[in-house]
């Protein structure tokens, strides 16, 4: 009954207060046709909450959201059951399910009637610009009088969460010309380094080639063993992303720093899909282990399956800007881990590195630039979409090519964009290390 009463509405409480009123003057003023009219006043909305509390209304709530993962402006359907399991026809039935302002604000509905044990099917739509995990739900139902005195919320425990990926861009199949994107260690390296005596052999199976078979072993274990077969380099690589504030401009979804994690999706997911073993690291640390890539799935539709790309869409649906002002925490995971290979020396520094990266400074720049080792390609995508500094800069794309000179000179293949849109067409023509861009060869830099 105490919620019942917290639950009056505004003619309701209006109602007991002109009812309170008038029962008080009838007593002061000796009027009895006053307290008569203020009793009926007071008690209507008491009756209606009597009547509302004890209703034994039992409905059952089921929801699927479809998909439940899905990138930045597209739209995910929701479809909700909700079924009468008691004995008795409801009433009129206000419906409304909580939807985050991002992905449209909440959606509501008006049941007039449900029959017992029948059920009504909703649906509506959700779209989000703006990438983010968002929980949706519970439902709730609002049960009312007729004479709209009072209003009861019985709310329902399920939700759903819809993460909402960055935009991906479709980039060419093939990596970027001449790019090595070696790393990790083969049988044949280790028998290269430690002789052939040195392979550890196994028992031989059924179906094994007798051409195999490693005699030296047999006559030493007094059973058949075989050479195991050749395992092929594995292919590996790195993505890093900059997530500092101080390397981005603008807020919302049109700002550098979103751009800067579209593209990082989109080479993510172009690299998983062409079979590399990626890690993905961010100026704070490593933030997902080696996976090995996975295919299936279209450029765009964030429905990428196992592999690299499931775990890196979710991890970038989430990333936020940190407000580290240096990249030495990054970088030092970027050179440091891996292990070792199977002659005791680090592999890492022989695989594919892509750092997508804000604007930087000379000293930073500088920074990036040694972190380059090893034989493996380093591909540098530096976003510069900041304006201008100074009137006097023309295009404030100028200071993304000064430091990509330092980068370059260091042996890093390098692509300034402006926007996710120009990276496919960046991408493609990436691929001759000594390229150098028009404007760089307009000023003669060698």
């Amino acid at each position: 009954m105490r919620k019942a009463l917290a639950g009056l509405t505004t003619r309701g409480r209006s109602f007991v207060a002109a009812g309170t009123t008038a029962i008080v003057c009838a007593f002061v003023l000796g009027e009895r046709d006053l307290l008569r009219a203020g009793v009926l006043v007071l008690v209507l909305p008491l009756l209606s909450t009597m009547a509302v509390s004890r209703t034994r209304y039992r409905l059952a709530c089921a929801r699927r959201l479809e998909p439940a993962r899905l990138p930045v402006g597209h739209e995910a359907r929701m479809d909700l059951r909700l079924e009468n399991v008691s004995r008795l026809p409801s009433g009129l039935l206000m419906v409304e399910d909580r939807v985050p302002h991002s992905l449209g604000g909440r959606a509501r509905f008006v049941l007039d009637r449900i029959e017992p044990q029948g059920s009504r099917q909703l649906s509506y739509r959700v779209r989000s610009e703006v990438r983010g995990r968002y929980r949706v739900g519970p439902l709730t139902v609002r049960l009312a009088d007729p004479f709209g005195m009072v209003e009861l919320v019985r709310s329902f425990s399920l939700t759903d969460t819809l993460t909402v990926t960055p935009r991906v861009v479709a980039l060419p199949q093939e990596l970027p010309g001449g790019a090595w994107a070696g790393g990790g260690d083969s049988i044949a390296r280790a028998v290269a380094t430690a002789g052939e005596d040195d392979v550890a052999p196994r028992e031989y199976r059924h179906g094994d080639d007798l051409r195999r078979v490693h005699w030296r072993s047999t006559a030493r274990r007094g059973e058949l063993m075989v050479r195991r077969e050749e395992q092929h380099w594995q292919s590996s690589g790195t993505l890093f992303l900059d997530t500092r504030r101080m390397a981005y401009w603008g807020e919302g979804p049109s700002s550098s720093f979103e751009q800067a994690v579209s593209i990082a999706a989109s080479i993510g997911v172009q690299l998983g899909r062409s079979g590399l073993g990626l890690r993905f690291v961010t100026d704070q640390g490593e933030a997902l282990p080696r996976m090995s890539g996975a295919g299936g799935g279209t450029a765009g539709d964030g429905s990428g399956a196992g592999g690299f790309e499931g775990p890196l869409l979710e991890a970038l649906a989430m990333a936020r800007m940190s407000k580290n002002r240096s990249l030495t925490a990054g970088l030092a995971a970027l050179r440091g881990a891996g292990g070792t290979g199977a002659n005791g020396t680090g592999r890492d520094g022989d695989g594919l590195v892509v750092a997508v990266l804000g604007v930087l400074s000379a000293e930073e720049a500088g920074t990036v630039a040694s972190a380059r080792r090893g034989n493996g390609t380093s591909i540098a995508v530096i976003v510069d979409a900041a304006p201008p500094r100074h009137a006097a800069e023309p295009d404030g794309g100028d200071r993304g090519e000064a430091q990509a000179r330092l980068l370059r000179a260091a042996g890093w293949r390098v692509i300034v964009v402006r926007s996710a849109a120009e990276l496919a067409g960046a991408w493609a023509s990436s691929g001759d290390p000594s390229s150098r861009d028009d404007r760089d060869l307009a000023r003669g830099v060698s």
